[in-house]
């Protein structure tokens, strides 16, 4: 399995490969895949929504980033995926214009947050609900919903899981979107087979961030930890950057992931960057570190 990053002239330029897929960081846990002949979209937060909705507070949530491109600028895109119902990754401000660029794009997201997805603009006619252990095959690509704890396994009234991550099976290849997520006992299980590509979160998570209503997610020690667990042949770490209350420092993780030494090769997420990943052959990059 091979891992490789180039210069991305333009998100919207990101084409499927012949094999494997082709990724491109979007900020915060979104991303766009090009893989089996489809653009997929996972978690885009392409607006400054938060920012309004929580002026004054003691996270107001200012971007440190701009958004990389405008959603009605994206094209092409067969699937949506939103692995849980928190606005930077069921985005109000990007769903309406997304879909209405992109007329024959199609919404998955867990079935507990189904009157959530419809309140962000998803006509119910184009929105198709999974839940955790679930498995769909969608044109081009089979999709397998895991269950995620953000800080908690948290279920509806009809044992629905409001948090997954997605497995997505395309192009030959196997790519594992935690969602957000810490560890819980049973998390590497929930993966029914081998993963080429996790993408995990790092941002960590506090007690100052709890209680002020911010779950959190993984630490760079614990994704490493489980992509070793889970016996993943790479890994792009992302969810920083975007807010300065909740993020992880890019130098720290790097250092962290030099210190492990994981048999993984292992990437921050980069804007303006194209990820490729593929079967067989090797490496030409530094391991464990961004091209």
């Amino acid at each position: 399995m091979s891992l490789t990053a180039e210069p991305l002239d333009g998100i919207d330029a990101l084409a499927s490969p012949p094999a494997g897929a082709a990724l491109a960081w979007l900020g915060q846990a979104g991303f766009l895949i090009a893989a089996g002949g489809q653009r997929i979209l996972i978690d885009p937060y392409l607006s400054d929504s938060l920012a309004a909705k929580y002026a004054g507070t003691r996270f107001p949530h200012i971007r440190m980033m701009p958004p990389p491109i405008a959603p009605e600028d994206l094209h092409g895109i067969g699937w949506l995926f939103c692995t849980h119902g928190h606005t930077d990754h069921m985005d109000p401000g990007t769903i309406p214009g997304l879909l209405a660029a992109n007329p024959a794009c199609r919404v998955v997201a867990p079935r507990a947050e189904r009157a959530r997805a419809i309140e962000r603009g998803v006509p119910e006619e184009r929105l198709i609900l999974i839940d955790a252990g679930e498995t769909m095959d969608l044109v081009g690509l089979r999709v397998t919903a895991t269950a995620a704890a953000h800080e908690t396994l948290d279920i509806d009234a009809a044992g629905h899981f409001h948090y997954l991550g997605y497995a997505i099976e395309a192009g030959g290849v196997t790519i594992w979107h935690s969602g957000d997520t810490v560890p819980f006992d049973g998390l590497a299980a929930e993966l029914a087979g081998p993963v080429d590509l996790a993408l995990l979160p790092i941002n960590g998570r506090d007690a100052e961030r709890a209680a002020n209503g911010v779950p959190g997610n993984l630490t760079v020690e614990e994704a490493l930890a489980l992509v070793d667990r889970i016996g993943a042949k790479a890994l792009i770490c992302h969810h920083f950057g975007l807010f300065d209350f909740n993020t992880a420092d890019p130098a720290a993780a790097l250092a962290a992931i030099g210190r492990a030494g994981p048999a993984a090769d292992c990437r921050l997420a980069e804007l303006g960057t194209a990820f490729r990943v593929a079967r067989g052959g090797g490496n030409n990059d530094t391991h464990g570190r961004n091209a």
